[in-house]
């Protein structure tokens, strides 16, 4: 089981304020990794932190709005800087604007795909200088379902998380060689802050759980074990994959 320790490596975790991002970066330091949690507040940050440090784990915080120019080598300069070194990177942060296709105006294009992609690609560019130039690194995005089968009401949404995979894809041909391996996990539905409204439509939630195979919507918990794999070197021949964490949504078919 040595090979799923993560002891010792340092990661970045973003969106860890709440929900996914959260239960990642406890995970992480679970296994015992040293977490920069990053979000755009430090409030939100300071409930991970303080849990993470309560059960003996290491974490310090990082306030970063990743759609702003220079976001990415900030938060990887001030890793760095506080945790002495960088080896995983989790992309995590995320939005959804929930429109149907004609109702998406530019702006609301623009938020959605800068945060999910561009920002995800940015900070992916500012982490791999550091682990191609010491020959080592785990890059784990947090894509989604929406990015490989159609959902409704999320167009500008399903481009990103697709765009991530693709990214995903390129990076990984990129730096596999120089010991650096980027893989994604993509979610169906996880009760989240984010998800919480939705989930609690009844009707919406049948029709969830009727093209989920497992038969429920899944638990934050259900990404920690996935995460920690693809972070860890019981990985190291895996890049360039997305694991589909869906309960089987993905492979439904009538």
């Amino acid at each position: 089981m040595t090979r799923f320790d993560l002891t010792g490596k340092k990661a970045i975790v973003t969106g860890a304020g709440r929900g996914i991002g959260k239960a990642l970066a406890i995970g992480l330091a679970e296994a015992g990794a040293a977490v920069a949690v990053v979000a755009r507040t430090e409030a939100d940050l300071q409930e991970v932190v303080q849990e993470i440090q309560a059960s003996g784990g290491a974490a310090t915080p990082i306030t970063a709005d990743l759609t702003e120019a220079g976001a990415a080598e900030k938060v990887v300069a001030e890793t760095l800087e506080t945790l002495g070194g960088l080896h995983i990177l989790v992309n995590n942060a995320g939005m959804n604007i929930r429109k149907k296709a004609h109702e998406v105006n530019e702006e609301e294009w623009d938020r959605v795909v800068d945060l999910n992609l561009k920002g995800a690609f940015f900070l992916s560019q500012a982490a791999g200088k550091v682990m191609c130039e010491q020959r080592y690194g785990r890059i784990v995005n947090i894509a989604s379902v929406a990015g490989l089968v159609a959902l409704r009401t999320g167009v500008a949404y399903g481009a990103s998380k697709a765009g991530v995979i693709q990214m995903t894809r390129v990076l990984a041909l990129e730096w596999s060689k120089f010991g650096v391996n980027v893989n994604a996990i993509a979610p169906w539905y996880f009760r989240t802050p984010l998800t919480e409204a939705l989930l609690d439509d009844e009707a919406f939630l049948q029709e969830v759980l009727q093209r989920t195979p497992s038969g429920r919507i899944g638990d934050v918990e259900d990404l920690v074990g996935p995460a920690i794999f693809l972070a860890s070197d019981a990985a190291s021949y895996i890049s360039g994959q997305t694991i589909a964490v869906d309960g089987g949504m993905s492979v439904y078919g009538f």
